[in-house]
């Protein structure tokens, strides 16, 4: 049994830790099936679950996915003595990710069962000189931990393997017993008041004692223990977790915590795999090697995840470039070792095998002429001799469940040789790196994806038919941002008619991408509906409202509130009138033909999802000369950190006032204008200068309700047609005009109008005052009325009805030759 220095019954030499002093080390206790059956308050206020979220619910709960907790459990059941540590992400409560050092001890019971104690350490939250936490501290630096767990009446349960290296007391002793069974009864009663004070305060209690272990028996040790309360599902004590450790090299373990603190402060600072690389280098070298060189596997290069180990074909090793290089010996930076060089691993030297197996290698003491992976090597001797190293550690560089590369340690100047100690600490390095590299390559996936999804949604090749000229340009976030949720469309309505869209989803990333390719599908669905701007955007507002509701209602989906701003503009080439409205998105430009700009007074109306439907949208309409150019964009191309909103429309004005230049040559002028960094938001920009429609190509009739303005109606139409040139189409367009108007007497309880455009097609329109809409029925041969739509439509290339100021407009349409088409 370990011998112990004498101590009062006094709680003299223990730290009290309150709610608000959380240690960095936060606990659970999983079955063997990886069910939670005891929480800690530390647990709580790390993850934000509480003991009654999570005891009796699978671990998975707080992983990102469950094949996470998985993998994670596999690595502890491979593992020797059934435990496994390493960095993992793991989910918060408010749906934020969180990189943890997990470490899971198999802790024995009696009749062979047995628990697993899940650590997590924030490492972020443990500096270089907190080290009053002693257990956290071991935690990160993988020190032998001895771990008990007693039940409300101090009996022990659970006990690890380490405990007996620590204090000598097999572990069958250990188990049913108390501690005043084989301890001194001073020191087993002061340790009982301590557990009890844990389990009715619900604290963390630290101790600090000198002894004499059976492994060291001629040394004295310092030990430190930690007691933790662990909660039951209903939030009141189950039992106490003591974790001892030995604090005898805690000085080398502060080292390396002060060298752990370090990496976590200075690699990855951005999101270019190549720099981490460097920071990677540069951070080990001094610190722990000589002369460090980061590979990483060409596709991670480059910006790529690698496949797995598995997927690699034949087995071979892959090709690596160089993205990191550091030396206390400039003499070194001379050789061969440049970054970017393309490295070819050798089969059978440490440095395929680390890539292939996933394990480090070490090489205490590496000798040129003995070593067998290089004395066949002449390249690899001659490097290993110039450079002077005598020991070399390779550790593969892992995350989510693939290699990345290679990270070489060297020694020459340092004459200690590297031990399995300074392999852990290389090990707990990298892992580091590896977390950062692996969230740059996450982001670079995400954000190629909402580019390409972006790009796709989005239109490729704008026109505006015979009612505008338009020109676009979409130019992506910052890296830092990523991409956002901008769109604009041009959609060819009836009657040479045109709608202008443009939107700006909140938010960035491939849910913002995906959101805007709802929204956008959303309004082109609205707008063949011919709906006006106002109520077209009233339903948007509904759409996004039930979207939003939707996230809520999903299962384990974190709430996410859908919000955007939106403007939709109708022009109309035969008037030249266009109806504007937006939902909180900036208002357009308008340049005249002489080059004046000026900006509508446009009601602001509410973005998009924000539940105040209660206020309508309205619209402005406004009569525009030919050759007015319009001006859409959103709020990236003139909002900035710098300056004001006012300043980015003035700046855009000044752009635009150039009469003589062309759409494009605007576009490009608009872009070109921004500053030279790129921008924090995306940047969209529509032009549209207005066509209008000559008289000669426009023929308006007013119509009497009675039936004799039914062959009226077709005199009119072939007259016109054959002064068009379009005798071909006067048979199908009599029968049109004939149903049309039919329905338009029969309906309606006023004249109505009849006319015809000549456009990029042959439109039909018949206005009557009756609102109600036409629908095309399923007609069965019984059935005598609605036969003229179904006729309508099988002699029109499309036909549709939209509402008017005074009633509503019946429409269709005919394709007409090459020859035909109104310039």
């Amino acid at each position: 049994m370990m011998k112990t220095l004498p101590t009062s019954t006094s709680l003299a030499g223990f730290k009290l830790t309150g709610p608000r002093d959380m240690p960095a080390a936060a606990l659970a206790m999983l079955d063997a099936e990886g069910t939670v059956v005891g929480w800690t308050q530390a647990a709580q206020h790390l993850v934000g679950y509480s003991a009654a979220q999570v005891v009796g619910r699978s671990a998975a709960h707080v992983m990102p996915s469950p094949g996470h907790a998985v993998r994670i459990t596999r690595c502890a059941e491979k593992s020797a003595q059934g435990g496994w540590s390493g960095p993992v992400t793991v989910r918060h409560r408010d749906g934020h990710t969180l990189d943890l050092n997990l470490r899971i001890s198999t802790l024995w019971g009696q009749g062979g069962q047995f628990r697993r104690l899940v650590s997590m350490t924030d490492p972020g939250t443990v500096s270089a000189g907190a080290v009053s936490e002693p257990v956290s501290t071991s935690l990160l630096a993988r020190a032998p931990i001895g771990i008990a767990v007693h039940d409300p009446h101090l009996r022990c349960v659970w006990v690890n393997d380490d405990m007996e290296s620590h204090d000598g007391i097999p572990r069958g002793r250990w188990l049913g017993h108390r501690l005043t069974e084989f301890l001194p009864a001073f020191e087993a009663e002061a340790l009982e008041v301590v557990m009890r004070q844990v389990m009715e305060g619900d604290t963390t209690m630290h101790h600090e004692y000198r002894a004499w272990p059976p492994a060291d028996p001629r040394r004295e040790h310092a030990f430190a223990s930690s007691f933790f309360c662990l909660q039951g599902a209903d939030g009141t004590p189950m039992g106490v977790c003591s974790m001892t450790v030995d604090v005898t090299g805690n000085r080398q373990a502060r080292e390396r915590l002060a060298v752990l603190s370090e990496a976590s402060t200075r690699i990855g600072s951005t999101l270019d795999v190549l720099r981490t690389g460097q920071e990677l280098a540069e951070l080990a070298a001094p610190l722990l090697a000589d002369h460090v060189l980061v590979d990483l596997v060409e596709p991670v290069s480059l910006g790529v995840e690698p496949a797995p180990r598995s997927d690699m074909p034949g087995g071979r090793p892959p090709q690596l470039r160089r993205a990191g290089l550091a030396s206390v010996d400039r003499g070194v930076m001379k050789l061969p070792w440049a970054r970017e060089e393309v490295i070819r691993p050798v089969p059978g030297s440490p440095f395929a095998t680390a890539l292939t197996t996933g394990r480090s290698y070490l090489e205490s003491v590496l000798d040129a002429g003995s070593s067998p992976w290089i004395r066949h090597d002449p390249v690899q001797k001659r490097k290993v001799r110039e450079s002077g190293v005598h020991s070399l550690m390779v550790v593969p560089i892992r995350a989510r469940r693939a290699v990345l590369g290679l990270a070489l340690f060297g020694r020459s100047r340092t004459r200690t040789p590297f031990t399995e100690d300074d392999l852990l600490l290389a090990e707990e390095i990298v892992n580091r790196a590896a977390l950062c590299l692996g969230n740059a390559l996450q982001y670079a996936r995400e954000r190629t994806a909402a580019l390409t999804l972006q790009r796709d949604l989005l239109p490729h090749h704008v026109q505006g038919g015979a009612a505008v000229e338009v020109a676009s340009r979409y130019v992506p976030a910052d890296a830092d941002r990523g991409v956002g949720g901008d769109w604009f469309d041009v959609i060819k309505l009836s009657g040479a008619r045109v709608a202008l869209v443009v939107g700006d989803v909140v938010g960035h990333g491939i849910n913002a991408a995906a959101t805007m390719g709802r929204l956008r599908t959303a309004v082109r669905t609205l707008a063949d509906l011919d709906l006006p701007p106002e109520e077209l955007l009233g339903r948007l507002d509904d759409t996004v409202r039930r979207l939003n509701d939707e996230e809520c209602d999903a299962l384990d989906a974190v709430p996410t509130e859908v919000g955007a701003t939106c403007l939709y503009a109708v022009y109309d080439p035969a008037t030249r009138r266009c109806t504007i409205a937006r939902a909180g998105h900036p208002p357009p430009l308008i340049v005249a033909p002489t080059g004046r700009v000026t900006i509508p007074d446009l009601p602001a109306g509410a973005p998009l999802g924000l539940g105040l439907g209660l206020v309508p949208f309205e619209s402005v309409e406004l009569e525009l000369p030919e050759g007015s150019l319009l001006a859409f964009y959103s709020d990236g191309l003139v909002e900035s950190r710098d300056h004001d909103l006012d300043v980015g429309m003035n700046r855009l004005g000044a752009t635009l006032a150039r009469p003589g230049s062309s759409l494009e040559e605007l576009c490009s002028q608009v872009i070109n204008a921004l500053p030279p960094q790129s921008p924090r938001d995306d940047v969209t920009l529509l032009l549209a200068r207005t066509r209008a429609l000559q008289p000669a190509h426009v023929a308006s009739w007013e119509l009497p309700n009675e039936p004799a303005a039914v062959p009226t109606a077709r005199r009119l139409v072939s007259g016109q047609l054959r002064e068009w040139g379009l005798e071909h189409l006067v048979p199908k367009m009599e029968l049109i005009v004939s149903e049309l108007v039919t329905n338009a007497i029969r309906h309606g309880d006023g004249p109505s109008r009849l006319r015809l455009i000549r456009h990029h097609v042959l439109t039909c329109e018949v206005f009557d005052s009756h609102t109600g809409h036409p629908r095309r029925r399923r007609l069965s041969s019984l059935d005598d009325n609605g036969r003229g739509l179904s006729l309508v439509a099988q002699l029109s290339r499309r036909w549709g009805s939209r509402s008017a100021a005074d009633g509503k407009v019946v429409w269709a349409e005919q394709n007409l030759p090459a020859t035909a088409v109104a310039a």
